[in-house]
């Protein structure tokens, strides 16, 4: 695996990194598993100034650190800086309540004086993507450098600079040596990690593909795990939604980091009374967006990732419309040196379609009509994948019901879908299993450990059994 900055604006292969060496990988572990015996019984409270320290860095340096991004992605310079601040915003917010979070819970038993301790696991794997290269580092690092469970990572062979400056940005916040390390892994280094007996755990976040190959390795050695695996997700407009609100949404909703986002919506599903205008509303803004330099503020639409990322969009396209689906609105591939894939709208994609139900990670819009309600939850649950989603209805309550029906992991009701430190993100079905981010993002990889006290055996104790009165 070559780890590679290619800007995919100018196509400038900017940087070609080595893999890690079998003793650098050795020694990074050993580090790591080292820190872990220190911090074992360290509390909370001395490892959480480096994460408002690290809060700071990103904050100060949001400038250079997006530039980071757009020369490696394409990200637009303006998301970039958003990236880059919520990073900020979760460092901050781990800091403030991993102590609260992480607090031994007393549990009433008549064994004695009973508590649950949360103690770190110890060293962690996490694999990471390339669409949001610092955030989805932070996702992982922030709770469970509180929680004091040092982390060895593998970020995307495309994003190796972003690797590197999270790792300098841990670094120069105080975090001690084995905290953090990143390790330019082979695929094969990758499973050799996983199955090292230091590692307890992995995190991961990519496709469904990947998650697969690495959750079987680590169920092999009995390795706790977390996968966020990519969607489908459905965009519903019910049949009384505001299409004022609709029209701002969608647009934004598909078109965002140019439509490479795990939780963006892919399929529309809309209801048969506000099917055509909801299509004209989508292609007007589909038609409007400037592709261009993504540092320029006046640019909309972003370079995809990657030639190959742009080619098999492409592909999918082309199936798809051989299958029977509509090209409502595509556009013949650009002649431009930068990677960008014009904004497609495709329709009329029936179940034998090979696009129904997979994932275009790109401004792929596929538009549904259904005849009501109903009709568009049982087609948003007719997926394979469960991560996210967007109601519009006539009012939050009635939105909330339709949402609470859905099979997925987050649902958003009359708004823009967001990704803030206190909301939960994970999803079920193929997109995977595990929460990362508020409290239940800090409870992945921590040891419950049961204590239960009390000055003298029980006198009822009878076999190692402790029965209760009058059993």
């Amino acid at each position: 695996m070559a780890y590679q900055t290619t800007n995919p604006y100018t196509n400038e292969v900017v940087k070609t990194y080595e893999n890690a060496t079998p003793e650098y990988v050795e020694e990074s572990l050993a580090k790591a598993q080292k820190l872990y015996k220190e911090w074992r019984n360290d509390p909370v409270f001395t490892r959480t100034p480096v994460l408002h320290k690290l809060a700071q860095i990103f904050r100060d340096e949001t400038d250079s650190l997006a530039k980071v991004l757009t020369t490696e992605m394409g990200k637009l310079y303006t998301e970039a800086k958003g990236e880059v601040i919520l990073c900020a915003m979760i460092a901050d917010y781990y800091a403030d309540h991993a102590g609260e979070f992480l607090a031994p819970r007393k549990i009433e038993s008549i064994a004695g004086e009973a508590q649950l301790e949360n103690h770190p696991l110890g060293v962690l794997l996490a694999v990471e993507p390339w669409n949001f290269p610092y955030y989805q580092m932070m996702r992982i690092f922030a709770p469970n450098f509180a929680a004091g469970d040092p982390i060895v990572y593998k970020h995307a062979a495309i994003t190796p600079a972003s690797a590197l400056a999270f790792e300098d940005a841990v670094r120069r916040a105080g975090a001690p040596e084995g905290a953090l390390t990143n390790l330019f892994l082979s695929y094969d280094q990758v499973s050799d990690v996983v199955a090292d007996k230091r590692i307890q755990g992995v995190a991961l976040t990519g496709s469904e593909r990947g998650g697969t190959a690495v959750a079987e390795v680590a169920g092999k050695y009995l390795k706790k795990n977390t996968m966020e695996l990519g969607g489908v997700d459905a965009f519903i407009v019910a049949h009384d939604a505001n299409m004022a609100d609709v029209k701002a949404i969608a647009p934004r909703a598909r078109l965002y980091n140019a439509g490479q986002v795990c939780t963006s919506s892919k399929r529309f599903i809309v209801t048969a009374n506000h099917y055509d205008e909801f299509l004209e509303s989508l292609k007007a803004a589909f038609s409007s967006v400037k592709m261009g330099d993504p540092m320029d503020p006046e640019t909309t639409l972003a370079p995809m990732n990657s030639k190959k990322a742009k080619e098999k969009l492409q592909a999918q396209v082309a199936e798809a419309i051989a299958g029977g689906a509509t090209p409502y609105y595509v556009h013949e591939p650009i002649d431009d040196e930068g990677q960008f894939f014009m904004p497609t709208i495709l329709t009329d994609i029936d179940k034998s379609n090979p696009a129904y139900g997979k994932e275009m990670f790109g401004p792929v819009a596929q538009v549904y009509k259904v005849a009501d309600d109903d009709a568009a939850v049982a087609l948003a649950n007719d997926a394979d994948y469960g991560l996210g989603g967007i109601v519009f209805a006539g009012s939050q309550e009635a939105g909330a019901k339709l949402a609470s029906r859905i099979e997925t992991g987050m649902v958003f009701v009359n708004t823009f879908f967001s990704s803030l430190p206190e909301l939960e993100f994970g999803g079920v079905k193929g997109s995977g299993f595990g929460r990362e981010l508020g409290q239940n993002g800090i409870s992945s990889f921590i040891n419950q450990e049961l204590v239960v006290k009390r000055d003298r055996p029980n006198d009822d104790e009878t076999g190692g059994l402790i029965l209760p009165h009058k059993f």
